[in-house]
């Protein structure tokens, strides 16, 4: 493989309901990152139906470019439609590196995608940079890092043999570009045509599951519990500090393997990242795995009897004592201030 053929960042643009993804935006943003260490731009890949006017999103998220797909087939995600699609696009476009969300569509996607590249594909990464290669420092490489064994270990992988590099990487982590609508606007309308023997599935219907809680990831205050917290009968309390301050519960892997808590509360390596204005950790010892999914909150408030509990290195305020009669006193307060308010 002549890897200098390979040029620009490619970032695949998921859309559902012909809306563009928050984990797209985030992905531009490290897309622009990469592209200027590599001296090239980044170019946003959308799928879908009736979206032109969507697509100029793109731009406006920060996208140098945007290839633009469009057909019937491609409205709905459908593995084979996609996979056809991206194939032919890079293919035919050579791009150096290609990011996809960790998501659903991407974590189904993007193997299919790499193996008939014949490339190698990282998956739910946490990092992401450009390195010199070691063997030649004028070749530049990706440098993809995600947890391995369980989230004990940080393990870097490199594909320095063959292009494009490609991976996926997990929503939240990385920061969105600014936002502008005087961005410049380049959208190419790349012209599919995908056989029939790629619809090999019909969708009939699609139910949506409706959430009771809000997402953790798009919650701006977050009242996360760990293994301090003894049991699931203890968490109602944090659940009415979390409504009181407008957010929503969350919790360590020790909560969720314990099976206190559903898995999507869960926050860390082998959970979700999350950047909340406010992340109040109770009785969260503050492992370094799930350091790694809150360290990025805007603001940070630890509660734990143990005063040398790692949680604390990077807390803003941290309050040593038993959470049983902290948090209520602060449900307490609040509650004050509310009925005050009125």
């Amino acid at each position: 493989m002549n890897i200098s053929e390979y040029k620009g960042v490619f970032v695949f643009a998921e859309q559902r309901d012909r809306k563009i993804q928050k984990v797209a935006f985030e992905l531009i943003g490290k897309g622009k990152e990469l592209a200027k260490e590599l001296h090239t731009e980044v170019t946003a890949v959308l799928l879908g139906k009736d979206m032109k006017d969507e697509a100029k999103k793109l731009c406006y998220a920060g996208a140098d470019k945007v290839i633009y797909a469009e057909d019937d087939l491609l409205d709905l995600y459908m593995t084979e439609p996609y996979v056809y699609t991206m194939h032919k696009i890079i293919t035919e476009k050579k791009p150096e590196v290609v990011i996809y969300g960790a998501t659903a569509i991407g974590r189904d996607m993007a193997p299919r995608v790499s193996a008939r590249v014949h490339t190698g594909l990282t998956a739910d990464c946490t990092g992401l940079a450009i390195e010199p290669d070691g063997d030649d420092p004028k070749k530049l490489n990706l440098m993809m890092t995600r947890p391995a064994f369980g989230g004990n270990l940080m393990a870097t992988i490199a594909c320095p043999n063959n292009r494009p590099q490609m991976a996926t990487v997990r929503p939240g982590v990385m920061q969105k570009a600014k936002y502008s609508e005087q961005n410049p606007v380049s959208i190419e309308e790349y012209k599919i045509e995908i056989p029939k023997k790629c619809k090999n599935v019909e969708i009939i219907d699609v139910t949506k599951i409706i959430q009771q809680r809000m997402n953790i990831e798009d919650a701006k205050v977050l009242v996360s519990g760990g293994r301090g917290m003894k049991g699931p009968e203890n968490y109602p309390m944090l659940e009415e500090l979390a409504d009181l301050l407008g957010g929503t519960i969350s919790a360590s892997r020790a909560a969720v393997d314990a099976g206190w808590v559903p898995k999507d509360r869960q926050v860390g390596q082998t959970g979700k990242t999350v950047r909340p204005n406010l992340y109040i950790a109770c009785g969260i010892s503050g492992a370094i795995q799930h350091l790694a999914g809150m360290e990025e909150s805007d603001f940070i408030i630890a509660i734990n009897k143990d005063e040398s509990a790692p949680i604390f290195e990077v807390a803003d305020v941290g309050i040593v004592g038993d959470i049983f009669k902290i948090v209520p006193l602060l449900i307490e307060e609040l509650k004050k201030k509310k009925v005050a308010s009125k």
